[in-house]
């Protein structure tokens, strides 16, 4: 690929099909981040996290490769949050986020659709994420980590819902649903509990940029569902 036609890649990836909604709404989640981050700005770890997990998951939604790149710097960013906050199950995830990274820019470079499951099967794999939630569960509890049944969602239901991502099935985005909503609750009540002074495990900071985040993503994801169902993300930007 010569110089010029990587340009144009970049440009395709980055600026082109965007409806106006969409430019206003991830803008809005940018500048949230940014908000939270002079709020409390003890964890600029934290903020990069937040901005770059919004663009991960915003270029997913439209089904694009670069994604990936923005996925790498918010998971190496979350690690860290992750591990000062002892949200283990989180902290475990992120590194799997980042091997999966790769995996997900080479898989998307070789199959633009998105596919769906039969609903047998779907209900099959629900199901499964509800089992994997209550062993994970029981695993972090063991561990004493913090608020281990949220946490756990985190931890197993994420897993399930990457690789589903990675391989383009539309079920990812229901499970995300699930998870930001968790997360949401989770990084809340770490947030509250340093507030009261209940606990001086992690920075205000960090727990804030990742409400913030998780309820971006959220959002997001809901947004998603039915980009993707509508098959709107099949070859925007071009994923070659």
């Amino acid at each position: 690929m010569d110089t010029q036609t990587q340009h144009g890649w970049w440009y395709r990836q980055l600026f082109t099909n965007w409806k106006r909604f969409e430019v206003i709404y991830v803008t809005i989640l940018v500048l949230i981040q940014l908000g939270v981050y002079l709020i409390a700005p003890d964890s600029w770890v934290g903020m990069l996290s937040g901005v770059a997990g919004t663009l991960c998951l915003v270029y997913g939604m439209k089904g694009r490769k670069i994604s990936f790149i923005f996925g790498i710097v918010q998971c190496v960013a979350m690690t860290y949050v992750a591990w000062i906050s002892h949200a283990y199950g989180s902290f475990a995830m992120d590194i799997f986020y980042v091997i999966s990274q790769p995996i997900g820019w080479f898989m998307w470079g070789h199959d633009e659709a998105t596919h769906t499951f039969s609903t047998n099967t779907r209900r099959w794999i629900f199901a499964g994420a509800f089992v994997a939630w209550l062993i994970g569960w029981w695993v972090l509890a063991m561990l004493h980590g913090q608020l281990p049944y949220f946490d756990s969602i985190n931890f197993v239901v994420s897993i399930i819902a990457q690789v589903l991502y990675i391989c383009k099935y539309q079920e990812n985005w229901s499970l995300w649903i699930v998870v930001n909503t968790a997360n949401i609750i989770y990084w809340g009540t770490l947030t509250v509990q340093i507030l009261i002074g209940a606990t001086t495990i992690g920075t205000l900071g960090a727990n804030l940029s990742q409400v913030a985040l998780q309820a971006a993503l959220l959002f997001n994801s809901v947004y998603a569902t039915k980009v993707w169902a509508s098959g709107e993300a099949d070859n925007e930007g071009g994923l070659k």
